[in-house]
């Protein structure tokens, strides 16, 4: 397959002003033959609430439908971790269930929220976007 020695891919997020590191996004195993994969990311908590993750994840949304050509992309979050879950809310995926404890998170297990989001939402939603 081609590009399968470039995935799992995880980039870095640079501060838009001081260029300096400030979080981690990527896709995590694409599976080449349903087209599907998730995307994981990571905000330093002092620079969230400023846009930066949302934009940083509309970029990977786009490039995994429009040049990767995947079918799939899901985005699963704690259920209490709402600015994480406000992402995938914002760029337009759907809710589509919790798993009960689904991982180890400190000293306890927490829940996840899984949300989808198929190519052709994607597609109706970029061509809204463009027309506004």
């Amino acid at each position: 397959m081609i590009l399968g020695n470039l995935y799992p891919l995880l980039l870095g997020i640079l501060h838009p002003y001081r260029g300096t590191l400030v979080g981690v996004i990527g896709y995590h195993r694409i599976d080449w033959e349903n087209k599907k994969t998730s995307l994981g990311y990571w905000l330093d908590p002092t620079v969230q609430g400023r846009g930066i993750m949302t934009r940083a994840a509309r970029t990977m949304v786009d490039h995994a439908f429009f040049h990767l050509g995947l079918n799939r992309l899901e985005i699963r979050a704690a259920t209490e971790n709402t600015r994480s879950r406000r992402v995938a809310e914002r760029l337009g995926f759907t809710l589509e269930g919790i798993i009960r404890e689904a991982e180890w998170l400190g000293d306890r297990f927490v829940d996840h929220a899984v949300y989808g989001l198929l190519a052709r939402e994607w597609k109706a939603y970029a061509e809204k976007e463009r027309t506004r």
